[in-house]
């Protein structure tokens, strides 16, 4: 996330299916805590949403198994545009193909599913959500975030409450 910071560039994220609502989760999550950030859909990223990608950017991607086909696609139209974008998977599998070509490679442990069937993504997605908040919450410290710029991203609701009173101590 150093890379996002130093250079002024945005984390794009990315995932299919239950990743990719993780990924939108990260997305936002960090949007509210000062680096910009943005949600890419990997089917629409191969009809004009790839141009979201600039030269100071990095990819956050998902994929269990690091072999989901939209992803590796993305990858790959990811790196004809800028050879030099450096992407983050979260990954299940730090031997696929896509954990290889990451930049950094961020193991789940590949932890056995809980349903019944051992196959609907439960335990992964938990993990998943896990080390994004923790990339999240080390990018605060890394930057110095305060509390008084929490309170001038996140208005509304009980937190933002909660930020503008330790704001006014």
């Amino acid at each position: 996330m150093e890379h996002v910071h130093q250079k002024r560039g945005k984390l794009v994220t990315s995932g299919m299916g239950k990743a990719g609502q993780i990924a939108m989760n990260i997305a936002t999550t960090f949007c509210s805590t000062g680096i910009p950030s943005a949600f890419l859909h990997p089917s629409e990223a191969q009809h004009g949403d790839l141009g979201i990608l600039q030269d100071n950017d990095l990819l956050l991607l998902i994929s269990n198994s690091g072999k989901t086909r939209e992803i590796v696609e993305l990858t790959q139209l990811a790196h004809n545009l800028n050879p030099n974008l450096p992407f983050i998977v979260i990954t299940g599998n730090p031997n696929s193909p896509l954990a290889q070509k990451a930049t950094v490679c961020l193991s789940t442990g590949s932890p056995k599913e809980v349903c019944a069937l051992g196959m609907t993504p439960t335990t992964s997605t938990t993990v998943m959500t896990v080390i994004g908040d923790i990339l999240v919450v080390q990018t605060m410290k890394q930057t110095g975030f305060t509390i008084e710029e929490y309170s001038k991203r996140h208005h509304g609701g009980y937190l933002g409450e909660k930020s503008r009173s330790l704001c006014e101590k």
